[in-house]
């Protein structure tokens, strides 16, 4: 079946921010008294908040769940967001995608804001049909909410003409269960077995980009 639309997350796959966001996740843990490795937030990667928190403390009460997001998120802007840069070949791909005449969505876990910013960065202005971002669902990944209001913006394509770029397991889960194949990438840190449900697995989006005619963006 043809791929009418593709949707395209944002952190790790087209932006180069994970890191930055585990540093920000780190920070504002340690302000609360509260020390993680850096590998058990890394490994978190592609949640929000909503969900990152309490997968590593499931018995914290929820406002100090809500407080410690909220904090991250001040901190990631104030200290990191300037420092994130596209990926090689981000740009490309998406305009290589709009010009084969594919709708694109981005499909992200982030904030409103911090989206947009993203957008900019990637100078993306134009190449996109919708956005759907944290703010817009009551759960972030993995939970379906953001692929599922993706198919709602695309006025319901059959989920089979519809594919996800993303670099975490959560954006496979999340877009599985609504019933859209994952094309991964490694650039946002995850070994290739965490993503190994995916329907095919790139180094990046320019190692994407460069085999695009033979991948399954070109079904």
């Amino acid at each position: 079946m043809t791929v009418t639309a593709v949707l395209f997350d944002l952190d790790g796959t087209l932006v180069d921010s994970n890191d930055y966001h585990v540093d920000a996740w780190s920070q504002a843990f340690r302000n609360h008294g509260l020390i993680v490795a850096r590998t058990a937030i890394a490994a978190q990667m592609g949640k929000g908040g909503d969900l990152l928190v309490p997968s590593l403390f499931p018995e914290m009460e929820r406002s100090v769940q809500k407080h410690l997001a909220e904090s991250c998120g001040q901190i990631f802007k104030q200290q990191y967001l300037d420092q994130v840069r596209p990926f090689p070949g981000a740009t490309a791909l998406l305009q290589r995608v709009h010009d084969a005449g594919q709708r694109i969505v981005f499909a992200s876990s982030a904030s409103k804001s911090e989206l947009e910013h993203h957008i900019d960065l990637l100078d993306a202005g134009g190449l996109f049909d919708a956005v759907v971002d944290s703010d817009d669902v009551a759960a972030s990944k993995p939970a379906p909410d953001i692929f599922a209001v993706a198919l709602d913006k695309l006025s319901h394509p059959d989920p089979a003409e519809v594919l996800m770029v993303g670099d975490t397991p959560y954006d496979i889960e999340g877009a599985a269960a609504c019933g859209i194949g994952t094309v991964a990438v490694r650039s946002g840190g995850f070994p290739e077995e965490a993503l190994a449900a995916a329907i095919a697995i790139y180094d990046d989006v320019l190692e994407l980009l460069s085999n695009y005619d033979r991948s399954p963006l070109a079904r």
